[in-house]
């Protein structure tokens, strides 16, 4: 799913008629925590993982969806020793993430492409 914004909640009503029962933010602009709120059905929950771009969190929305917002940064650190050497050898695939791969040379047009909207995660192999 592509779209953003008021898209993005048709488009999760049209599938689900009351709104996704759990929905994850992950380190988005203020627009994604506003679009999670927003498709979160009453009595859903909202993981948020990762540092935000902004420090507010519009919670009036999930207070009257009696909706639960949880989350923090991302343990990145914790974790990358383990599973780095897995995945770049091939033992863990990503999955549907990263659906660009460049060299470290391409990573300014990566940038642009994710943020035209145009990739969802660019991924840089050696």
């Amino acid at each position: 799913m592509r779209e953003r914004g008021e898209a993005a909640v048709e488009r999760v009503r049209e599938l689900t008629q009351h709104g996704a029962h759990s929905v994850l933010e992950c380190v988005g602009l203020e627009q994604a925590v506003e679009t999670a709120l927003a498709i979160a059905r009453p009595g859903g929950a909202i993981g948020r993982v990762g540092v935000p771009e902004h420090d507010t969190t519009p919670t009036g929305v999930a207070f009257w969806k009696n909706a639960s917002i949880a989350g923090g940064p991302a343990p990145v650190r914790a974790y990358i020793d383990a599973l780095l050497l897995d995945v770049l050898e091939g033992r863990i695939e990503p999955g549907r993430v990263f659906d660009r791969t460049g060299s470290i040379e391409d990573v300014p047009d990566g940038y642009r492409a994710m943020n035209d909207r145009e990739v969802l995660k660019f991924q840089i192999k050696p």
